[in-house]
């Protein structure tokens, strides 16, 4: 195994296994930016989302780059192309040891399984962070980064980007307005995977590409060996893409698209956590591998002052619910999309978390009409939200899904890709961080992570 680079753990978080406690030495704050001058940010994995979401927005922005890192060279071509001077690695860590010093920001856009090492190193460096979705890989991370972003005065954000959009706060008003009353079961759902998933893994071993650091690609998670297939449609097995439905690099369809369609109804009502997560329809996977191909899992929220108790439901993988009869004839579900069951009626949203909602029956939204406001519309968008707190030209707060908000937002949807994998039903302990009725369950909370890369 390659040297592990030498940060040293001041920088780094000193943890419990309910909390943790970020400490910050002198190197922390020491650029603070005024509003003229150029932020400087580091982007870790610049090929798929960090081409597509990252780089360009933060450039358009007037974000500068002194270094980029992704464990495959050949996808370095979006930030080189434009920012000639910047330094490229394939292992974040020693990017970090070279060039900690320049870097005010971190964008983080790899495969799940590097999402909490990558963040709470740049944070033990006092940088901003942007993570994309989902925030963590297990729950216990999830719960380490909520306690690091109430321990700072870091602009963190999780990239979540319908959740600056109209459309979603929109869903908000509705639900927070009473249009359906109180909600008695909510149902979500997606297509998702469109990714190999649920199959078998091919044995043996190949030559690993000069371009990718497999070393650092595998990162935390247990060593195995390279492999390609050319009859996939997306290539390797795990690289670029495939990655999302091995449980020891990502979370399935429901770490995919939840961060996304479970959204409106997790703001609009602030559930918190659940008390029962069950898996309902589909085979658990035990220890195999892979996720599932499609399943259907069930959370348990508690009554929380006058808002009765209620369940989410989520479906992927072509599950959906019984197709409401107040929909028009003729109209089907759609392939992702969510429905929301009150006491006084239904509310339908075609499409992901940005599809517009409308009460049902027909007749219902014609005569409710349009909800009053019930939250604030983003004049900036998802990223200048980032950008502007990263700049202090916002407080650091002012990201709507700063990790305050996402951390436990991650850590409910985690949950459920524990009951993905051992199915049945469970009773989450929140305070504790623990399952009070499945020891199995409670051992899935946390992960052990390859030496070298254990940085909690």
């Amino acid at each position: 195994m390659k040297q592990r680079p030498t940060l040293s753990r001041r920088h780094l978080l000193t943890a419990s296994a309910a909390g943790s406690i970020l400490t910050l030495d002198a190197l922390s704050y020491q650029r603070i930016l005024g509003s003229a001058e150029r932020l400087q940010v580091a982007f870790i994995g610049v090929g798929g989302i960090g081409a597509g979401q990252h780089i360009a927005p933060l450039a358009k922005l007037g974000a500068g780059c002194p270094a980029y890192a992704d464990a495959d060279s050949n996808r370095w071509n979006a930030a080189a192309n434009r920012w000639a001077d910047a330094k490229g690695y394939t292992d974040y860590r020693k990017m970090f040891d070279k060039h900690h010093a320049q870097i005010d920001a971190v964008m983080v856009g790899t495969p799940d399984h590097q999402h909490f090492p990558a963040t709470i190193l740049a944070m033990g460096l006092g940088k901003h962070v942007y993570t994309q979705k989902p925030l963590t890989h297990t729950v216990w991370e999830a719960r380490q980064l909520g306690s690091a972003q109430k321990n700072s005065k870091l602009a963190t954000q999780m990239g979540n980007q319908g959740h600056a959009s109209d459309s979603l706060r929109g869903t908000i008003d509705y639900l927070r307005s009473g249009a359906i009353g109180d909600l008695v079961e909510g149902h979500v759902w997606s297509n998702r995977p469109i990714w190999r998933q649920g199959m078998e893994v091919p044995a043996g071993a190949q030559e690993i590409p000069e371009n990718l650091d497999w070393d650092a690609w595998i990162g935390p998670a247990m060593m195995r060996p390279f492999r390609h297939d050319p009859a996939d449609r997306w290539g390797g097995l795990y690289h670029p893409f495939n990655w999302r439905g091995f449980w020891d690099f990502g979370c399935g369809a429901l770490g995919d698209m939840a961060c996304h369609n479970l959204d409106p109804i997790y703001w609009a009502l602030e559930p918190g956590y659940p008390t029962e997560v069950e898996l309902m329809d589909g085979e658990p996977f035990g220890d195999a591998p892979m996720f599932k191909k499609n399943t259907t899992v069930r959370y348990r929220f508690p009554q929380q002052g006058d808002r009765p108790a209620f369940d989410l439901f989520w479906h992927d993988g072509g599950n959906k619910p019984t197709r409401p009869e107040e929909l028009p004839e003729g109209e089907t579900l759609k392939g992702e999309g969510a429905l929301y069951i009150g006491t006084k009626g239904k509310l339908y949203v075609a499409g992901d978390s940005r599809g517009w909602p409308r009460l049902l029956p027909q007749e219902r939204q014609a005569a409710y009409g349009k909800p009053e406001q019930q939250i604030s519309r983003s004049a900036e968008g998802h990223h200048k939200e980032w950008y502007l707190a990263c700049t202090q030209e916002k407080p650091h707060d002012f990201p709507k899904c700063n990790f305050s908000y996402a951390a436990p937002f991650t850590e409910m949807i985690l949950l459920g890709c524990i009951a993905q994998r051992i199915g049945g039903k469970m009773t989450y302990d929140s305070k504790t961080l623990s399952f009070t009725d499945r020891e199995d369950a409670t051992a899935l909370i946390s992960k052990e992570y390859r030496e070298g890369w254990d940085f909690h």
